[in-house]
């Protein structure tokens, strides 16, 4: 593929390509991905998103109804790649049950045994639901699903956190690649659990990198909330950006209050990487919790997803109770970017401050 000659040609052909008008994605943050908030980026010109992990069959399809009725706009839906099941260890378990009793109720012996839910039946529904793209994140779908996708005239993009992963993407079939740097709040999608923390590479090495290996469009993601950062990663080859966090202050995002508000006056280097809520590496607001909880002295997490079952009960108290040290608080480094504008009017925004950044550098 002929690498365009500039940063607006690339992301022309990128929206022309997926029948959007604006090259911002909102990231597909399972369990903060309202469909109101995915048509009204949907609705500026952007393209929706659905992070599927933790939703039924039926919720998929349901999410996606709703998600129409709002907006003609495109939108993809995103799905975990399960990791090999987990190792348990019953005397570890207890020791971190006691340790989170201490913050929320007691957890149930059997807290930890929910598992996930059915991989492929999540595969029907979303190829059922029709989006105009199926992403995905912690590995590669097999490559049936794959080929029942293009079938389908569904894209396929492919979460990477290295080179490596991207080219093994763009391999088994990815119509995109989209590049996560190590500042991206929420999990890390390292294909290997274990290297989700070692390969910490931050999207300024991570994407001009990417960009060199591969040729399919790339999408930056990661640390990503304004302007300025949109026109970065264009200028750094990406086709377009892909905003989480930067979206979370919005009214139609509707997270607790006390999450949002931590979201907007947290600085870059009051996040950590931890895995403390679900087993699996992801960047959090540095609450009280994430701090006690990746102490040395503190058991290790139990793996994902048996640590997210253990959790949950601590997790829901800290949202019915707007405490923000009990929160699942995910946040980027550039968090306190994130504006609370109606999501429609930010994207919008941010796109045409950003055009205006890159036609005055030509």
């Amino acid at each position: 593929m002929t690498v365009p000659s500039s940063p607006l040609d690339r992301a022309k052909r990128f929206c022309e390509a997926h029948d959007i008008s604006v090259p911002i994605l909102m990231a597909p943050m399972a369990g903060a991905c309202p469909a109101p908030l995915a048509a009204a980026v949907a609705n500026a010109g952007g393209m929706g998103a659905c992070g599927t992990l933790l939703m039924s069959p039926d919720a998929i399809g349901d999410w996606a109804s709703t998600f129409r009725g709002s907006s003609n706009g495109g939108f993809q839906l995103n799905l975990w790649i399960p990791d090999p099941a987990p190792i348990r260890n019953a005397e570890h378990e207890a020791e971190v049950r006691a340790f989170l009793g201490q913050w929320g109720p007691e957890v149930a012996e059997d807290a930890g045994d929910g598992g996930v839910l059915d991989f492929d039946a999540q595969c029907e529904a979303m190829l059922e639901a029709g989006p105009a793209v199926i992403s995905s994140i912690m590995g590669l779908y097999p490559d049936d699903f794959v080929a029942r996708m293009k079938q389908r005239g569904i894209k396929w993009f492919a979460t990477v956190t290295t080179v490596a992963e991207a080219r093994a993407a763009v391999e088994a079939g990815a119509d995109a690649v989209v590049a996560q740097g190590m500042e991206a709040g929420g999990h890390r999608g390292a294909y290997e659990a274990g290297e989700a923390e070692r390969a910490l590479v931050g999207l300024f090495s991570l994407l001009p990198a990417v960009r060199d290996a591969v040729e399919v469009p790339v999408i930056a993601t990661g640390g990503i909330a304004d302007a300025r950062g949109v026109a970065a990663a264009l200028m750094l080859g990406a086709s377009a950006a892909q905003i989480g966090t930067g979206l979370l202050r919005t009214p139609e995002a509707a997270i607790a209050p006390a999450w949002a508000d931590a979201i907007g006056r947290t600085a870059p280097e009051e996040t950590i990487v931890t895995r403390s809520f679900s087993g699996r590496p992801g960047r959090s607001v540095a609450t009280a919790y994430a701090r006690a909880a990746n102490a040395p002295d503190t058991p290790d997490p139990a793996p994902y997803p048996v640590q997210r079952g253990l959790t949950g009960a601590m997790r829901a108290e800290g949202v019915k109770e707007n405490d923000i040290d009990r929160i699942q608080a995910w946040a980027g480094q550039s968090a306190a970017l994130a504006q609370t504008r109606p999501a429609a009017d930010l994207v919008r925004g941010i796109w045409s401050e950003a055009e205006a950044m890159l036609k005055g550098a030509v």
